[in-house]
């Protein structure tokens, strides 16, 4: 099993405004979002096809922020960049929130990150931010 740093390319087709468990509510304007995450646990990188099966509709439980973004009918998972074998998901999402609007409180509630989702991303500086934080 592998396991390692992933960061989601999530398209949002439309604005949402959606609450966010314990981070309330926040304003999501349609566009491209990245949401970096940890998958050293138990399953490794199998976390994303769970991420997938929340956005596609076929599992309702909501554990992670992401998971309320996933679960807006008008969010789909475009692709993803990973990192294997590494912990960089806070040197991965400090990168993207220095060049990208972020939103805040965003998926860091076991750090001390300003978001680990931002938008208006590119495919390109998300590989960048994982070559970068790799080789640090």
């Amino acid at each position: 099993m592998t396991r390692g740093t992933y960061t989601l390319l999530i398209q949002l087709a439309s604005d949402r405004q959606l609450d966010v468990g314990a981070i309330g509510e926040r304003a999501l304007p349609a566009g491209t979002y990245a949401y970096t995450g940890s998958a050293l646990g138990p399953g490794g990188f199998a976390r994303l096809d769970r991420h997938r099966a929340v956005a596609a509709g076929e599992r309702d439980v909501r554990h992670w922020h992401v998971d309320y973004l996933l679960g807006a009918d008008a969010a789909r998972v475009v692709g993803d960049v990973r990192t294997p074998d590494a912990d960089v998901e806070c040197a991965v999402a400090r990168t993207l929130a220095a060049d990208f609007a972020s939103v805040p409180g965003f998926g860091v509630s076991d750090c001390d990150c300003e978001s680990h989702l931002v938008r208006g991303v590119t495919e390109e500086a998300v590989r960048a931010a994982h070559d970068g934080a790799a080789e640090s």
